[in-house]
């Protein structure tokens, strides 16, 4: 039997009740993601915590590798026991997380608080992705995602403003957010329980083309196997190639503020400030590019797109980085069109991911998902113990660097994506087949 919270829904609801339950998935997104933001405070907790860049980084890095963690177990959970089973009382849980957070006092104490943290809120977040597929059809998924990831960036967005808006009237107090951030969580959280569903398992087993065009894609009397996934080149190359492609996305929501307080000289607020410019862009782009990537039914374009006219403003960035002096403004501008062009890409690729996943399994959406954050999250590792040594030996120029380099990666691993990259017939509504080459090595 399942918890009074839970609305399991047998049939696959349309208009304005489905763009209700979309919506509580995008808001229980943003919650999951805004609830593990530190970056604001992170150079008030360095000198109250009497804490070296370095110890921050291994303290984020041991968090990051819990919720990779969290975020495989998660996916698989999501997919076995359902979505909204796990994600209402967890949320709950990582609210009050927030507020113990204000006890830190010791370096140690923050790894601790920030591993449970992670762990708990990685399981929770892994509901969300599968929520956004099960309630989007394609014709208009990549727009869905688009505002999913309100969720991870809309939360720098939100957690950067907070700051810049309310630190000064607490004196610089960084516990101020997270008393903030603990009750701003447990209010939406009570909200989203309140009217978030799911679908059946039998619904989640079909692939939705438009909210009344409903087909099954796989023999339902074959249990899902996680082998299927992992046979298949194209999985391999999207959560790799992201992985990679997110290194300055991890960068700037990890080290932005502290990136711009050493090397320029700001004050915290003016730093939040102008992190915060850079995701006003990105959050009207990443919906705009998916309504685009929906109406032609094209995700790889917008990708590569995306990504080459983005490294070009990234290595302005890392021009201006180097220089002596760098006015505000300039700083604002060039932030504005990289975050844009970033968002270009990733809500096409979110939904490229999505659809090449469930052309294999549509019953393995969570796992496929889970797999995305534990690679993406293992990156997050990485550029937490790396960076902080990159930058020590040289500068941040040098490191910036380093990012431009990882999204020429990801430019390589679109070509092993599914999809076409020209417009089809108006009228062909068939979703795009996985590469030969991937479906050829379909386990048994």
């Amino acid at each position: 039997m399942s918890p009074s919270y839970v609305r399991q829904l047998d049939e696959y609801p349309t208009g304005s009740r489905r763009l209700r339950i979309l919506a509580m998935a995008v808001l229980a997104s943003l919650i999951c993601s805004y609830e593990a933001v530190i970056a604001p405070v992170v150079p008030l907790l360095l000198e109250d915590l009497h804490m070296s860049l370095g110890t921050y980084g291994a303290i984020s890095a041991a968090a990051a590798v819990a919720g990779a963690v969290a975020g495989m177990i998660g996916g698989r959970l999501t997919d076995k026991v359902g979505r909204v089973r796990l994600l209402v009382p967890l949320m709950m849980l990582t609210s009050l997380c927030c507020f113990g957070m204000v006890l830190v006092q010791t370096p140690t104490e923050l790894l601790v608080a920030r591993v449970v943290l992670a762990f708990i809120d990685g399981v929770a977040v892994a509901s969300t992705a599968p929520l956004v597929r099960d309630f989007s059809p394609r014709m208009g998924r990549a727009q869905a995602f688009g505002f999913w990831t309100w969720g991870p960036v809309g939360a720098n967005f939100l957690a950067a403003a907070i700051a810049g808006a309310t630190l000064t009237l607490f004196n610089g107090a960084w516990e101020s957010q997270f008393v903030i951030m603990g009750a701003v969580s447990l209010v939406v959280s009570v909200v989203i329980a309140l009217n978030i569903a799911e679908l059946s398992p039998a619904l989640r087993a079909k692939i939705v083309q438009t909210e009344r065009s409903v087909r099954t894609a796989v023999d339902e009397t074959r249990p899902p196997q996680i082998r299927d996934l992992l046979v298949h080149r194209t999985i391999w190359a999207h959560v790799i190639g992201i992985a990679f492609w997110l290194v300055l996305y991890l960068t700037l929501t990890l080290y932005g503020q502290t990136m711009l307080v050493q090397t320029f000289d700001m004050s915290t607020a003016q730093a939040s400030s102008v992190m915060t410019v850079f995701w006003i862009l990105d959050l009207v782009i990443v919906v705009a590019a998916g309504r685009l990537s929906d109406r032609w039914q094209l995700r790889r374009p917008f990708e590569l797109g995306g990504t080459i006219a983005g490294l070009v403003v990234l290595l302005v960035l890392v021009w201006l980085i180097g220089r002596d002096t760098v006015s505000i403004p300039a700083l604002m501008v060039t932030g504005l069109f990289l975050g844009g062009l970033l968002g270009a890409a990733y809500s096409p690729w979110m939904a490229n991911f999505s659809e090449d996943a469930e052309n294999i399994d549509p019953r393995l959406q969570g796992t496929a998902w889970g797999l995305f954050s534990f690679l993406v999250k293992g990156m997050a590792v990485v550029v937490l113990l790396v960076a902080p040594q990159v930058v020590a030996a040289t500068n941040w120029q040098v490191w910036m660097g380093v990012t431009a380099g990882c999204m020429v990666v990801f430019g390589v691993a679109i070509c092993f994506f599914g999809g076409p990259w020209r417009r089809t017939a108006p009228d062909a509504v068939a979703p795009a087949s996985v590469p030969a080459a991937a479906s050829d090595s379909t386990a048994t």
